[in-house]
């Protein structure tokens, strides 16, 4: 189902599904629409889950003002969790989603019980800030074809690119100014980003997923934050790209083990 909850006067979307007594909660990365669209799809990738777990699946704030910060999309998400009486969670954060986790993480340690990072950076580079700011550059001109075929180049592998090209094409079709806007706002967020200082506040365990063919956010990011961590790392190969979290069969099978481990 899909849902909304307003805390504080901040509204933000949501999917739940699964009657587990368990809570797991997904961070979704950068994306020009509302994970809403894509409820149907999400809760058909992660239906394994769903008997062990009730999943919760968290958009950004509806209002999203200039300068909203990753830190402040965390503390805006942990209230949404902690007003569903969600405490002790499993946590998975993909790409962006990935940096809100270890803020989370991080200010609201009672939250998290264990702890995925996919596809993530604890800080930025002039490399990925350079990337970062051409997506922005394309949003703010309007230009979705060639904002679509960047993301296309940048987040998939070749397989993938090869199979669904024609169905990928099509990813940014109907964008809104509003969705627009709210992209090139994420996105900025992103430049600057740097919590690498503070990954040793990070006590929960935790399971850092990289791939050595992720053109957005290299293999040595996820490298960087688990040898910071202390933690468990796991790299696929140059045969995926960042989204390999869509992409791998065993994906949603590792996540799965490492959260059963006692």
């Amino acid at each position: 189902m899909t849902d909304s909850i307003t805390v504080n006067g901040i509204g933000m979307d949501y999917i739940r599904f699964g009657k587990g007594e368990r809570a797991f909660v997904i961070l979704p990365g950068l994306d020009t629409k509302s994970i809403l669209i894509s409820a149907m799809a999400i809760e058909a990738a992660y239906r394994d889950f769903a008997e062990e777990y009730t999943v919760y699946v968290f958009d950004r704030r509806k209002d999203m003002p200039d300068g909203y910060s990753i830190r402040q999309m965390a503390s805006d998400t942990a209230e949404a969790m902690t007003a569903l009486g969600i405490s002790q969670a499993d946590i998975f954060g993909a790409s962006l989603g990935g940096m809100i986790a270890m803020c989370i993480a991080i200010d609201h340690p009672e939250l998290v019980r264990r702890l995925v990072l996919g596809s993530t950076a604890s800080r930025m580079d002039d490399d990925i800030n350079a990337a970062t700011n051409h997506w922005i550059e394309l949003a703010e001109i309007g230009d979705m074809t060639a904002l679509t075929a960047d993301f296309i180049d940048n987040l998939y592998s070749e397989q993938t690119i090869g199979k669904y090209k024609d169905f990928l094409i099509h990813m940014n079709d109907n964008v809104t100014r509003h969705d627009i806007d709210r992209f090139i706002i994420q996105a900025k967020a992103i430049n600057g980003f740097d919590v690498y200082d503070e990954l040793d506040k990070i006590k929960c365990p935790t399971l850092v997923i990289g791939v050595e063919g992720d053109k957005v956010l290299p293999a040595d990011c996820s490298r960087e934050i688990a040898e910071k961590i202390g933690c468990e790392l796991y790299l696929y190969g140059s045969e995926y790209g960042h989204c390999v979290f869509d992409e791998a069969p065993d994906y949603k099978q590792r996540l799965m083990d490492f959260y059963n481990q006692i």
